[in-house]
């Protein structure tokens, strides 16, 4: 059956420019780092976008390693785009990335100009693209100079196959240091993707010194679209009670999210914010994207989804993102407790 999106798409959802460019992003993004691999079911993975597409969610992110294995939610997004989306492709933002093990051999990680271009070429190719909206540098490499890593970046958009440019995981130093070197070779440093949520404030960091990384995105210009906005599920309903869900990550012992992470002092955090969320008539979830969409240097939370009623939860959560005093305060109190 042909996908026709849906005609309402635009109608509710909120957008916000990236920084100082000319792009917006919607407040949700989709990210495809899980559940869209070769392991996992196609229709399913094909259902949640094209749900995100019908509620206007317009950008999704990918990397060359998402999966399992490397490569395969590349694929995936690939043969999503020829069957159903094929004719909105200037209605969406699509990015990847390169920096993490890809392939063997010197050549197949980190940061010099090899391995960047030759792994852009790479994602291209499985998506069927012939260019990318935004492309990264996944993660800062010590041992190459940042001026042929961001040179590489430069190139990509150059020729044609990004739009834009961006890093991933870079320090505050970094991403200042980062986005000088781009700036003066004529392509601005677009985007920051770092990891943001309600346990994981790292970006706030220094914010008393003008120092933190929000800080420095402000000063550049550089949108910040933070990843793991709900602490890999446990700023969700899904925690609420007193035993570990059985479909959970920390069930399956996720790299990311394990049993011995789920502690109850966390629990109990969850269970006050949660009081918090139900006073608001939201969900958990939509109270943790609320909050990190409460800082103005923030232009989009990237959110996974397994099934299509996350997505729907997340986009949810757009309808209410204003805090009073006192709710930000009693989310402070505690989460620093």
């Amino acid at each position: 059956m042909t996908y026709t999106a849906c005609q309402t798409r635009y109608d509710a959802i909120h957008y916000r420019r990236c920084g100082r460019s000319g792009l917006k992003l919607p407040g949700i993004s989709l990210g495809l780092w899980h559940n869209f691999g070769g392991v996992d079911v196609y229709e399913n993975a094909r259902a949640i976008v094209r749900r995100a597409f019908d509620l206007g969610v317009t950008h999704f992110d990918l990397a060359n390693n998402y999966g399992p294995p490397a490569g395969s939610a590349e694929e995936t997004f690939g043969q999503i785009l020829r069957h159903d989306l094929s004719p909105y492709r200037d209605e969406l933002i699509i990015s990847t990335k390169a920096g993490y093990g890809m392939w063997a051999g010197p050549y197949g990680e980190w940061g010099s100009r090899k391995y960047l271009l030759a792994s852009l070429d790479q994602s291209l190719k499985r998506m069927g693209l012939d260019y990318v909206d935004i492309f990264y540098s996944h993660r800062f490499d010590p041992d190459t100079p940042l001026e042929e890593t961001m040179g590489a970046l430069d190139t990509a958009v150059r020729s044609g196959r990004a739009l834009y440019a961006g890093v991933s995981n870079y320090s505050p130093e970094q991403t200042r240091q980062a986005a000088k070197i781009l700036r003066d070779l004529g392509t601005p440093c677009l985007i920051h993707q770092p990891s943001y949520s309600m346990f994981n404030r790292w970006i706030e960091e220094g914010r008393s010194s003008g120092d933190s990384l929000l800080d420095v995105l402000d000063e550049e210009g550089i949108g910040c679209i933070c990843f793991s906005p709900l602490a890999q599920g446990l700023l969700t309903n899904k925690y609420l009670g007193n035993a570990i869900p059985a479909d959970s990550r920390a069930a399956s012992s996720s790299v990311f999210l394990r049993p011995e992470h789920v502690t109850e002092e966390k629990l109990a955090k969850v269970r006050a914010l949660n009081e918090i969320a139900l006073a608001r008539g939201q969900t958990m979830a939509q109270l943790a994207l609320a909050w990190i969409l409460r800082n103005k240097e923030v232009t989009s939370a990237l959110v996974g989804a397994s099934k299509v009623s996350q997505i729907e939860d997340s986009v949810g959560a757009l309808e209410n993102l204003a805090f009073g005093d006192d709710e930000l305060q009693a989310i402070e109190a505690i989460l620093v407790q």
